[in-house]
């Protein structure tokens, strides 16, 4: 088993003002979690998972990603004993049982591209893509449709090419390009999506039952009206990216216990703080000597360097107070662990490798009410990880 934690007792001592109190927490993995899935399935690229209010662990599964060498047993006859894909949602209890699995391509019409999933506080499961015309799902706990939560593009007549995509941080009625990141206020029945990753650069609210839209704020809290519709310019990657208003590839969006609105601005190696209203609060870099786009970037499969920027997800420590952010690093593979307040990075987890407690190309991450943390890969790490906290 892996160590997988580097936390430094000079970034207390050196006037952090951290006190003992917020001493950053340390961890350890568990390589037995999840336990070993049934029916030959095997995991895929998993890009999110989120933990319910039974801190039940739901995993989005990119089931279509399998590859030739993975789904022998899928295949009439058998060519291998394993493997089958597995289905797209995952649901393990806290011991790492697997307790449902359902959804994929064709389970219901206009299935995403997976890239987000999240539950809500009556556990059910909302899911959404990043591909054109797609939307957000919301699904009963047991896999029923409930709800399309439209807000996409008309379709086109059958054999009509489509048009090239055009930047619009104007328009509110349509979701250009599917979602990228979304969260919840279920008090005040609010649904917050981080627009399209690669097309739009905004933060758009909607009633999380009707689906009107209520607001909107680009990077830094500028309105709507202010946000350029062009793309955001390279910068010389020799150095830091520079501090511009605009996001640029957004990536996720997640809302804290104190009303507090965080965003991972990924082209940009940086998390961005709002209140609720679109107000900007704060913000702080993620090792940002790491290039966060240019032509250098690549991602899966590519011949480049690989993934640009830091910021690609990230979660909160236990409530109440949530004294730290977790962030997950796609392009270093570390989990980033940061001091809420003072917006320092006290500490990390893991690095890339395949080993226990390490990371190939982490994606995604959540955490549940006891601190646990829950970790998933993409690109050829498909699988979910556990790490557990070390109790003083």
């Amino acid at each position: 088993m892996a160590c997988v934690v580097v936390v430094a007792a000079v970034w207390i001592q050196a006037g952090s003002g951290i006190s003992s109190a917020q001493a950053p927490p340390t961890y350890r993995v568990d390589p037995f979690w999840p336990k070993p899935l049934p029916h030959k399935w095997i995991m895929q690229q998993v890009p999110t998972l989120a933990v319910g209010p039974d801190d039940h662990v739901w995993v989005l599964n990119r089931s279509r990603q399998i590859r030739p060498d993975e789904n022998g047993a899928s295949t009439t006859p058998p060519r291998t004993d394993c493997c089958i894909a597995g289905p797209s949602v995952l649901e393990f209890d806290p011991a790492g049982n697997l307790i449902q699995g359902w959804g994929g391509p064709g389970y219901v019409p206009n299935w995403p591209g997976e890239q987000t999933i999240n539950v809500d506080r009556d556990s059910n499961v909302w899911i959404s893509g990043t591909g054109r015309g797609e939307t957000i799902l919301k699904f009963s706990r047991a896999g029923k449709l409930l709800k399309d939560f439209g807000h996409v593009p008309p379709p086109l007549p059958r054999g009509q090419t489509p048009p090239p995509l055009v930047e619009n941080n104007q328009q509110t009625d349509v979701l250009i390009s599917g979602v990228a990141g979304f969260d919840f206020d279920e008090d005040a029945r609010e649904l917050y999506i981080a627009d399209t990753e690669f097309i739009n650069k905004r933060i758009l609210v909607f009633d999380m039952d009707t689906g009107a839209f209520k607001r909107g704020w680009g990077g830094k809290g500028v309105p709507l009206a202010e946000i350029p519709n062009e793309r955001v310019a390279p910068y010389d990657t020799s150095g830091p990216p520079p501090d511009i208003k605009e996001f640029n590839v957004l990536h996720c969006i997640h809302l804290s216990n104190d009303g507090r609105v965080y965003v991972c601005d990924r082209g940009n190696d940086r998390v961005q703080v709002f209140t609720k209203q679109g107000t900007f609060v704060t913000q702080f870099w993620i090792h940002p000597s790491t290039p966060a786009r240019g032509a250098e970037c690549g991602g899966p499969g590519s011949d480049k360097y690989g993934p640009c920027g830091t910021v690609f997800n990230l979660a909160f420590s236990p409530a109440p107070r949530q004294d730290f952010v977790f962030v997950a690093d796609g392009a270093n593979d570390k989990v980033w662990i940061v001091n809420r307040t003072s917006g320092m990075v006290v500490g990390s987890i893991g690095d890339n490798g395949r080993m226990a407690g390490m990371f190939h190309f982490i994606d995604g991450i959540a955490s549940d009410s006891k601190g646990n943390i829950y970790t998933g890969e993409v690109e050829t790490g498909k699988r979910v990880q556990k790490f557990v906290p070390m109790r003083k």
